[in-house]
């Protein structure tokens, strides 16, 4: 009976399949195992430009062939029957080595140099850093930007529009649209450049960091700029100190980065649910979606809650790999293998959040008549730039007396105004005050929105 994704466990793999397609051939366990073929065969074909491993013979046009044939069309075929060796061997890498063994077999004096002086953790970290450098150059990134476009042209849109801000949910000094669009902008941007610049590292030093066996062969070769020379062709940066295992911190760095950028999402998320739900945002309509099983009128804010539940079980998942991946029993434990297989699923959880966080945004509109209506009954705010202008002519408790006024106190423009008319300073001051009203008490919030 053929399988169906209904069945699945996870959601990755059921309801949200399609939505992590571009994942599968980085994170699937097809993929873990093509990346360690790739760093098998460019070992061995590195090995094979040495001109002091006399015993290896120089690669002729048909092994170069041949080899690049295996990488460039490998597929899950190939992958399964590794897997059967697997069953036979219960090793993982070494039904590797042993499925290029014998596809080897017809080309003397290699044999011994297919996984020379390997340990697995040799393979395994250089295929799981590649792993992250595509996911970074190719998915993560890319979704990055097309959330700052988004982003950007709300912000451009609205950069003018005022609105009243809320800090501790209560009606606060107003700002803009766009300003509260650009400060999110300018967060990712930080957060995107620190993910863009972590330097992924790779260790090909032997079983425990010290190339004891290359030296028990080769005592005569320099097989730390061998290993360091290897590890730069594959576009990684060697890390030279290490145990048998390369000991993650680089990996720490990515999720916590990570992290960083899911939360500043997180933040975005619950603010404009929140504004939807104050009716500042409008949500276009599909007129063949549901909001509710039982309440027709409603359109709910679910891409913006889908995306803040799974920026959460992303967060969860990363912030475990960035406190367990950096620690290890001695020189080694397996406790980080099962660990790193997940590293897709933490991915996979994010990009579903970006996904939806991408859908929702796309989907808002401003309800304008809404902002302006808060504006004229929030005339309250412009006792700030009163009590402010009180203290720069020197009038006595200026913030005392506005609290006074203002505070648990329905305010209007005619209660200001009398109020701004009594101060004694200048006709000047008292005219500029007065010609404030909550819309234009912006600030540079229009210059600010507009850097970004």
């Amino acid at each position: 009976m053929p399988y169906s994704n209904l069945k699945s466990i996870s959601p990755l793999d059921g309801r949200y399949s399609e939505k992590v397609s571009e994942l599968r051939d980085i994170f699937s366990e097809y993929g873990l195992i093509k990346y360690r073929v790739f760093i098998e065969i460019k070992w061995l074909q590195h090995l094979s430009s040495i001109n002091d491993l006399k015993e290896l013979p120089k690669f002729n046009s048909d092994l170069e062939k041949k080899l690049n044939s295996i990488l460039n069309s490998f597929s899950v075929d190939q992958a399964n029957e590794i897997k059967k060796i697997e069953s036979v061997t219960n090793h993982d890498v070494k039904a590797i080595e042993y499925y290029l063994r014998d596809s080897l077999k017809d080309y003397d004096g290699i044999e011994g140099f297919i996984h020379f002086g390997c340990t697995s953790e040799d393979i395994n970290n250089l295929s799981y850093a590649l792993m992250f450098r595509e996911a970074r150059e190719n998915i993560l990134l890319p979704m990055m930007k097309d959330i700052k476009t988004a982003l950007t042209d709300i912000t451009d849109k609205y950069s003018d529009t005022p609105m009243i801000s809320r800090t501790h949910g209560q009606t606060a000094s107003p700002t803009t649209v766009g300003k509260e669009m650009a400060n999110i902008i300018h967060r990712l941007n930080a957060a995107v450049t620190d993910l863009n610049e972590i330097i992924i590292l790779g260790k090909f030093n032997g079983a425990v960091g010290n190339f004891n066996a290359h030296y028990s062969a080769y005592p005569e070769l320099d097989w730390i700029e061998i290993s360091n020379n290897f590890i730069k062709s594959i576009g990684l940066t060697p890390n030279e100190l290490t145990t048998q295992i390369e000991p993650h911190d680089w990996t720490a760095k990515f999720c916590h980065c990570l992290i960083r950028y899911n939360v500043i999402l997180l933040d975005l998320c619950k603010d404009i649910w929140g504004y939807i739900s104050i009716g500042y945002f409008k949500q276009k309509l599909n007129k063949n979606e549901v909001g509710s099983s039982t309440m027709p009128h409603k359109v709910n804010p679910i891409d913006f809650e889908n995306a803040e539940g799974n920026l959460g079980v992303a967060n969860s998942m990363l912030s475990h790999f960035s406190e367990k991946l950096p620690i290890s029993r001695f020189q080694r434990d397996l406790t980080d293998s099962t660990v790193q297989r997940n590293f897709g699923v933490a991915i996979g959880y994010t990009i579903i959040s970006m996904k939806s966080l991408l859908k929702g945004l796309k989907k808002l509109e401003l309800d304008e008549d809404k902002i302006n209506d808060d504006l004229l009954n929030s005339w309250e705010v412009i006792s700030e730039a009163i009590q402010t202008v009180m203290r720069r002519y020197n009038i006595p408790e200026p913030y005392e007396k506005l609290k006074e006024l203002t505070r648990g106190q329905k305010i209007n423009n005619e209660i200001l105004i009398e109020f701004i008319e009594s101060l004694e300073i200048p006709d000047t001051a008292k005219k500029e005050l007065i010609s404030i009203s909550p819309s234009s008490y912006i600030g540079a919030a229009s210059i600010l929105a507009k850097k970004i």
